[in-house]
């Protein structure tokens, strides 16, 4: 048995350099890269030719992994408040199937060419999978108390304990990260900022519904009743004129990458706060989700407008039917047929990989590193579509 293998593809798509056309990618027998030559260097015979497009492995950049028992118990189309309410009224399970699914979604990811995952967790359920799988996790521990400043000690010592149940290693790392602006105290965000130490992943749920900022601007909307009839008073909250992500962009420590996620109400001034206060800013894009739930997708145009980096993530089997970059990819093609294939690969691999801080080994192509590879084949008119599938080579 060969020792490496040499691939021919119609195009390969390093992260590093323009597309190549008419190389060969030769791999050894851990999928290491060991260089990208032109054809003519090799005998047609030592090759293995293979129709379509070879990519680094995919990123998914946003999951709740531990949710994925709730595959189909959630309705579509409700809208973010009634979701939240069914999933909070729904969320507990017989805990050997939850430990089922979650095993199960880890394999559906693994055989979809995700190589990385951001995983929000508010409990361990995860851990027990998390240190076997071959995947990367990057844990976001995720914290809220409501808007409850005189709580915020409890809850976060409450979700501390889930933080320091996690050993960072090579293969899994983690951060205490603010739910979203509209559930998280000052008190909080300044508890999560100074358990983080170090340069990390910031990752928060950004402007998913208009209520969102409704709530910060006018001190109205569903958000305040929801709150209310959990038992939270927001007697004390005062709106601040201005969209929510305001508020997160006050509290939110500087030196970490900031990692927004779902924006479907973002606008291009959102954007550009964003960018000045946070240089190292990644938004997260979970198209199939989005639609899930609110029927929405972002504005994708604005963000390309600000060269801002754009990742993609599925979120959970509860807002989505599949654990599958490439479906999310497809969604985009579908909706938004502007965005080029190049932008949807740099989505779906590198700008997620430096999101979470792994793009020395995920993400491109290149001699010495260990990415993922993926075939995509792209079929019918040789644009992404429905029929288009992909199969993970390595």
């Amino acid at each position: 048995m060969a020792s490496f293998t040499k691939i021919k593809a119609d195009i390969i798509y390093t992260n590093v350099s323009p597309p190549a056309y008419d190389q060969v990618l030769v791999l050894d027998i851990s999928g290491k890269v060991l260089s990208i030559d032109p054809a003519g260097e090799h005998d047609p015979a030592s090759l293995n030719f293979v129709d379509g497009i070879l990519v680094p492995g995919f990123v998914n950049a946003h999951c709740h992994l531990e949710l994925s028992h709730m595959k189909g118990k959630i309705n579509t189309g409700t809208g973010l408040i009634r979701f939240v309410e069914d999933v909070v009224a729904r969320r507990d399970d017989d805990p050997e199937k939850i430990q089922d699914s979650i095993w199960n979604a880890d394999e559906e990811m693994c055989r979809n060419g995700i190589v990385a995952v951001g995983d929000i967790c508010n409990r361990i359920d995860t851990l027990a999978c998390k240190n076997e799988s071959s995947l990367f996790y990057y844990s976001f521990v995720e914290m809220f108390d409501f808007w409850q400043d005189q709580l915020a000690h409890q809850f976060y010592q409450q979700y501390k304990e889930v933080y320091d149940a996690i050993e960072a290693s090579d293969g899994h790392q983690k951060s205490a990260v603010p739910h979203a602006p509209y559930s998280v105290s000052r008190q909080l965000f300044r508890l999560i900022n100074d358990l983080n130490q170090g340069e990390k992943t910031i990752s928060i749920h950004n402007q998913e519904t208009a209520p969102e900022n409704e709530m910060f601007m006018h001190k109205q909307g569903p958000f305040l009743a929801l709150f209310e009839k959990m038992g939270f008073s927001f007697a004390h909250f005062h709106a601040t004129g201005e969209s929510s992500i305001k508020y997160a962009l006050e509290n939110l420590d500087p030196k970490h990458r900031q990692l927004f996620v779902h924006n479907t109400q973002t606008t291009t001034g959102d954007i550009h706060a964003a960018q000045e206060r946070f240089p190292k800013s990644y938004w997260v894009s979970c198209p199939n989700a989005n639609l899930y739930i609110e029927n929405r997708l972002p504005d994708y145009q604005a963000f390309i407008d600000r060269e801002a980096k754009i990742c993609l993530g599925t979120d959970s089997l509860t807002s989505n039917w599949q654990l599958s970059i490439l479906e999310e990819m497809k969604t985009i093609a579908k909706y938004q047929s502007f965005i080029s294939f190049d932008d949807l690969i740099k989505w779906a691999t590198i700008n997620g990989a430096e999101a979470l801080g792994v793009d020395d080994r995920f993400g491109r192509i290149a001699p010495g590193k260990t990415p993922g590879i993926n075939l995509i084949k792209l079929k019918g008119n040789d644009k992404l579509g429905p029929d288009s599938t992909m199969e993970k080579i390595c």
